[in-house]
């Protein structure tokens, strides 16, 4: 598991809780029903109508993903790919149909597959180059919806405050004093907090966390494309690390060149 997400879902929770109690405030003055109705639901109810259900039903496992450490590591699918050119140089590309059966990482699988079965160079960029999109426009979809959220919970909670507001103007009119425009005025900013906490503790938090995500599988497939390619085209594998090492960081390519040696 990935601690630091977990972590961080909680942290916003007990800032707020520490800064309620802190000030010398009242847990029960920040729980209103109507606040949380209108706050909730209606952001709710505009992020279905902004997004596709299926998305929106799929964002408990858009978290659970982040729960988890990503599966794959860079330096041990380069270090494979090498294996894999020097394998085929020196006895052909055929000879690696059984290696790639233990192969675990489907793009991996299906991109070594092609080349293995002949096809033509082209056509295995453009498929995988159209998997790779997909994925991508997959991943866009489930963050679209964190995005919608920051934007579409502060709103409706700007809502519940007008609406508090119209109230609470409404009641001076039948004699209300500054008593009752302070507690109308907290009552009315409460939806506002409510969206606040939403966008900034959660909804823009985890959108980032899922964009790095992404940025890190996406650098992880555009190796893999470049070392299959690089493979079925016959490169010699000292060309093939050259290649693929580039797509790291100093330490990491260090790593590399730790463990395969000067090939």
């Amino acid at each position: 598991m990935d601690i630091i997400v977990p972590i961080c879902l909680i942290m916003p929770l007990a800032i707020n809780l520490l800064g309620i109690i802190g000030g010398g405030g009242s847990l029960g003055n920040f729980l209103d029903i109507a606040s949380i109705i209108v706050t909730a639901g209606g952001g709710a109810n505009s992020l279905i109508m902004a997004n596709d259900i299926g998305t929106v039903l799929g964002v408990p496992k858009a978290i659970k993903v982040l729960l988890q450490k990503p599966a794959y590591s860079e330096d041990q699918i380069i270090i494979t790919l090498i294996s894999f050119s020097e394998k085929a140089r020196r006895e052909g590309l055929l000879v690696l149909e059984d290696d790639i059966q233990e192969v675990s990482d489907p793009f991996l699988k299906k991109g070594m597959q092609l080349v293995v079965d002949g096809t033509d160079p082209e056509l295995v960029k453009n498929i995988l180059n159209t998997e790779i999109d997909n994925i991508e426009s997959r991943h866009d979809s489930v963050r679209k919806v964190f995005d919608d959220a920051a934007s579409l919970f502060p709103a409706w909670g700007m809502i519940g405050t007008l609406i508090g507001l119209v109230i609470m103007l409404r009641s001076l009119g039948g004699g209300g004093g500054l008593e009752t425009i302070g507690s109308g005025m907290a009552v009315a900013l409460i939806t506002t907090y409510y969206g606040s906490v939403i966008a900034n503790g959660f909804a823009l938090p985890i959108s980032g966390r899922l964009a790095a995500r992404h940025s890190s599988e996406a650098m992880v497939k555009s190796i893999m494309l470049e070392g299959i390619l690089s493979i079925q085209a016959g490169d010699n594998p000292r060309i093939v690390k050259d290649k693929l090492v580039s797509f790291l960081p100093p330490a990491q390519r260090q790593k590399v060149n730790e463990q395969v040696g000067d090939r």
